[in-house]
C-alpha cells in the first residue's frame, strides 16, 4: 500500500512578465478565469484530491496571494448583515483554515527544481504532489485526483502527460515511453528538458501536475543546472528513471488550459465562461454575433 499523498507544493515566485502590466501590481496567481483567481482553480483541484496541506513557494511582491486565502472581516459582516448567503458560501470557500498553507520563499530565481527544493524541510520524508497554477485543466475528474488514484496502483513518481504539436514541443519536458502503452499510466523510460523536435523522442509532454517520492528533492541537493541555466525538476525526476526505474507519466483526461500565456489564458476564459449555465446564452449570442461580423468583412 503507497503513503497517502496529503502534501502539495505550489510555485507562485515567478513575476509574470508575460502580463505586464497587470501583473506589475498583482501577481499573475491572483489574475481572474471568469471570477476566481487561477490560484484557485489550482487549490480546489488539489482538495478534491484530498491535499490537507498547501505549501506555497513565493517571492518578493506576493502578499496579495497570501491575502487572498485570509479571511476579511468587513466584506463577511457585510455579506452577513445584506443575508447574501450565496455570495458568503462563495467567499468561505476561499478561505483557509489556520495553519493549513505554510509560505516559502524562493529568494533567487533558479528554476522549477529550485522552488521545489524550496519546500524540502516542510515536506520531509513524504509524497507530495506539485501543482502549476498556471495550467488550469477542465476534467470531469480533476487530474491530480486521477493522477493519486492511479499512484495507489504505482507509486513512485507519476507526471501528467498530454501529446503537443511538433512546432511546440521545444516548450516542455518531453518523455521518452513505451509507444504502444495503451493504460493512462506508462512507464517512463527518460525525460529531455525542452528539445529541438527532431530530438524528441516522442510527441508527449509532461504538464503541470506531479506526484513525487522525497528522493527527488535529494537529487536536488546538488543544485546542478539544466537546460536555460536553471535548477530543472525534469533533471531530478530523470534521475529517478535511472536510479529506480519508478517514474510513469499519465495521460489524463480532461482539457489543459496554458494561462501562463496570454492567447491561453483568452481561450480558458471563453471555455469556462461557455460552461457556466449563467452565462452561457450572452456569451454564445456575442460569439455568434462577432463571427459573423468578421465573415461579413471579409
Amino acid at each position: 500500500m503507497q503513503n497517502k499523498v496529503t502534501k502539495a507544493v505550489f510555485p507562485v515566485a515567478g513575476m509574470g512578465t508575460r502580463f505586464l502590466p497587470a501583473t506589475k501590481s498583482i501577481p499573475k496567481e491572483i489574475l481572474t478565469l471568469v471570477d476566481r483567481p487561477l490560484i484557485q482553480y489550482a487549490i480546489d483541484e488539489a482538495r478534491e484530491a484530498g491535499i490537507t496541506e498547501f505549501i506555497f513557494v513565493t517571492s518578493r511582491g506576493k502578499s496579495a496571494l497570501e491575502d487572498y486565502f485570509d479571511r476579511a472581516p468587513e466584506l463577511e459582516a457585510s455579506l452577513k448583515a445584506k443575508n447574501k448567503t450565496d455570495l458568503l458560501e462563495i467567499y468561505n470557500d476561499t478561505c483557509m483554515d489556520s495553519g493549513a498553507i505554510a509560505y516559502v520563499r524562493q529568494n533567487q530565481a533558479l528554476g522549477l527544481g529550485h522552488a521545489v527544493w524550496c519546500a524540502r524541510h516542510l515536506i520531509g520524508d513524504e509524497p507530495f504532489a506539485v501543482l502549476l497554477p498556471d495550467d488550469v485543466i477542465a476534467a470531469e475528474k480533476p487530474c491530480l485526483k486521477q493522477m493519486i488514484e492511479a499512484y495507489a496502483e504505482t507509486g513512485g513518481n507519476m507526471v501528467a502527460a498530454m501529446e503537443v504539436p511538433g512546432d511546440k514541443i521545444s516548450s516542455y519536458g518531453v518523455l521518452d515511453v513505451n509507444a504502444t502503452s495503451i493504460n493512462p499510466a506508462m512507464k517512463v523510460k527518460g525525460m529531455v528538458e525542452k528539445p529541438k523536435a527532431e530530438d524528441a523522442p516522442s510527441n508527449l509532454a509532461a504538464i503541470g501536475r506531479y506526484i513525487l517520492s522525497p528522493q527527488v528533492l535529494k537529487n536536488l541537493d546538488g543544485q546542478q543546472t539544466g537546460a536555460g541555466g536553471e535548477i530543472q525538476l525534469t533533471d531530478a525526476i530523470a534521475k529517478e528513471i535511472e536510479q529506480s526505474n519508478n517514474v510513469y507519466g499519465y495521460r489524463f483526461q480532461g482539457q489543459r488550459y496554458d494561462c501562463g500565456s496570454k492567447a491561453g489564458f483568452l481561450q480558458a476564459t471563453v471555455a469556462f465562461g461557455l460552461a457556466r449555465a449563467d452565462l452561457r446564452d450572452e456569451l454564445e449570442d456575442y460569439i455568434y454575433d462577432m463571427m459573423a461580423m468578421r465573415q461579413a468583412a471579409q
